[in-house]
């Protein structure tokens, strides 16, 4: 089923997203109102050494906590930077790691149900440590390595709940199947 718009207006823009509201018409002829919300697409990076996986662990304000995460991120002011770059580049801010190898798993979307952006998914190996130059929003942001049993258990025990990551993670291990 497809739909048309016939309408758009910007509710709400900020530097991270923009909010609209389309009015559409279904094929049936109805109409109706979509909610959208347009960010840019970031990357989801699993780095992997012999000794495990690292994550990061960083208060997320919408929901009041502090979970743990693989490394992620977009950049807002280049929009469509490569996918690869932007990985590299997002697992050395946040990690302090440089991969000398990146393997691309895919993408998904988070909710596409209501936004528009995806995520591109990758496996960082051959990792070499640096200092992270984090930005001041991942101030307090802590880096750890993690067997692939614990991360089993964090996910099953709610330390890890971001859905992103969990899905990275998913791609990962049907990759290796």
């Amino acid at each position: 089923m497809e739909h048309r718009t016939l309408s758009s207006r910007l509710v709400y823009e900020n530097r991270w997203m923009r909010v609209r509201e389309d009015d559409i018409e279904r094929d049936d002829g109805s109409r109706g109102v979509y909610g959208v919300v347009d960010k840019p697409d970031y990357v989801v990076i699993i780095p992997i050494d012999s000794a495990g996986l690292h994550l990061v662990e960083q208060f997320r304000y919408p929901v009041g906590a502090r979970y743990w995460e693989f490394p992620q991120g977009s950049w807002e002011a280049v929009p469509d930077v490569a996918p690869d770059e932007l990985a590299r580049a997002e697992l050395a801010e946040e990690t302090g790691l440089r991969a000398g190898h990146l393997r691309n798993l895919g993408h998904l979307f988070g909710a596409y149900g209501f936004c528009s952006q995806r995520f591109h998914v990758y496996v960082a190996t051959d990792l070499e440590q640096g200092e992270p130059a984090r930005a001041p929003e991942e101030q307090g942001m802590r880096v750890a390595r993690f067997d692939e049993h614990e991360v089993h258990a964090m996910i099953r025990d709610g330390a890890i709940r971001d859905a992103p990551s969990i899905a990275a993670y998913g791609l990962h291990l049907l990759s290796r199947a």
